[in-house]
């Protein structure tokens, strides 16, 4: 492969932000402009990512000076994140298997409610933060009263150590997804860096460990761009072990299949998925079945909640709306949903791209979802800078997350509630903005697919800079 076959297309003389941007540097990279030749844009992109994660970490020091244990500065600072409170929660701190059918551990902790992959995950960080810490005698901690054990100052050192541990590993799994993304289309590495410089990555990044998932959505994307099905499958499997959201990448895989009339390439994807799926769940549920099944009946029976349009309906009625009645119904609208995307993928000019369907289909079902946490705009991140790599259509989209992201805690801590004790208006205010935020940029990625030549990523005759290698690390 020549230099030629990839010529590299540079942001500033692509994007229309990131041009008028460059005007204060100079201006957009001309033909005889000098390339270092060790910042090649991989590293420049890895560079940014942990500049970006690092700014994240800093978002949580305000709560990280006290342990997460000032209610109102977790709101007010906006810096509130799960890994503390579940550390202590859920039995991490005394080194229990999330999956224990002990009946004493299951007295004393509830189940760890996400699926497998995160379990595993956060087990494994309180392993390595007793390491750190100096092996603390956890025999003796199974003996105290619970609400003694965490009032103690060496256990509230330990949590901001646990955080400490994950956020390392987390942004270990951010850098990951980055250099996937650099190495999906080797003529656009630089649409990675509008997930290394996401804002909504900044606030996010470590509220919950959703970055797990991120990273095997993005090195699905990776493999399925250099034509790997096996590997594709085994990144959605481990993916959907860890959050069920990267599932719906095997209905952009089966509407691609169907195009190409390639049904082998699907059977290998869908074999690889549930085969690492089984084996990544197998630990667990030969653990305690009864364990195992409480993230499926966590979310089953799990009622309209924050960020939801349901929660909204259900305030602004003032009637409670059963879970029975959201599930039939937020299911009937994903299928309806789906339908209509299979109808647009199945018209369109040419075959969309994984990404550009993968976003369509998330996207879809996180509008009726029962619950929309602010970390799940990372959901969407790799799959929205892949599907639609312009900086405005980005921006538009990740501001109404912004809003809703700092709403949420203003609503949490009571600050958005009028004096009567009635729900906040504002708040379903925002709720709806960042709803309509996500649409604008589902209506622009709905446009490329059915006129290909809005797609900037397939446009034929890009201005590029001049042919640059193909990128590498």
């Amino acid at each position: 492969m020549t230099d030629h076959d990839h010529p590299r297309v540079h942001p500033s003389v692509d994007d229309p932000v990131v041009s008028a941007a460059s005007e204060s540097v100079g201006g957009p990279v001309g033909e005889h402009a000098g390339r270092h030749p060790w910042w090649t844009p991989v590293r420049v992109v890895l560079a940014l990512m942990a500049i970006c994660f690092a700014l994240g970490m800093l978002q949580k020091q305000p709560c990280y000076q006290d342990s997460w244990q000032d209610g109102e500065k977790r709101y007010s600072a906006m810096c509130y994140s799960d890994l503390p409170y579940l550390y202590t929660g859920r039995g991490f701190a005394e080194l229990y298997w999330p999956y224990s059918d002990d009946p004493q551990v299951r007295r004393r902790y509830e189940t760890m409610e996400y699926p497998v992959g995160i379990a595993y995950f956060a087990w494994g960080a309180a392993w390595m933060t007793h390491w750190v810490a100096g092996a603390p005698d956890v025999g003796e901690r199974a003996a105290m009263p619970r609400d003694s054990l965490f009032g103690r100052p060496e256990v509230a050192k330990e949590v901001r150590l646990y955080v400490a541990v994950s956020a390392v590993l987390m942004g270990l799994c951010a850098l990951l997804a980055a250099w996937f993304l650099t190495g999906v289309n080797p003529r656009r590495p630089w649409d990675a860096a509008a997930f290394a410089l996401s804002p909504a990555l900044v606030v996010s990044g470590l509220v919950n460990w959703d970055l797990i998932a991120v990273a095997l959505v993005a090195g699905a994307l990776w493999a399925w761009a250099r034509d790997k099905p096996v590997l594709t499958g085994v990144m959605i499997g481990l993916g959907t072990a860890t959050k069920l959201y990267p599932l719906f990448l095997l209905g952009g895989v089966l509407i691609i299949c169907i195009r190409r009339k390639d049904a082998a390439a699907f059977a290998k994807v869908l074999a690889a998925a549930a085969l690492s799926w089984l084996l990544a769940n197998a630990p667990a549920y030969l653990s305690s079945k009864e364990q195992w099944k409480v993230f499926w009946h966590f979310n089953s029976e799990r009622g309209a909640d924050l960020g939801s349009i349901w929660l909204v309906a259900q305030q602004w009625t003032e009637k409670t709306i059963e879970h029975d009645t959201i599930n039939k119904a937020s299911w009937a609208f994903f299928i309806g949903w789906c339908v209509v995307g299979l109808a647009v993928c199945l018209a369109a000019p040419k075959t969309p791209r994984l990404a550009q369907i993968g976003f369509l289909v998330v996207a879809g079902f996180l509008l009726v979802n029962k619950v929309y946490s602010p970390q799940y705009v990372l959901w969407l991140l790799p799959l929205a800078v892949l599907a639609r790599p312009r900086w405005r259509d980005l921006l538009i989209w990740q501001a109404g997350e912004l809003f809703y992201f700092a709403c949420v805690w203003w609503y949490l801590g009571g600050w958005l509630a009028p004096s009567s004790g009635t729900e906040s208006g504002f708040y379903w205010i925002a709720v709806l903005v960042r709803i309509v935020c996500e649409l604008w940029l589902v209506g622009v990625v709905v446009r490329d697919i059915l006129r290909p030549s809005y797609d900037v990523v397939d446009r034929e005759n890009l201005p590029t800079a001049s042919p640059l290698p193909v990128a590498s690390t």
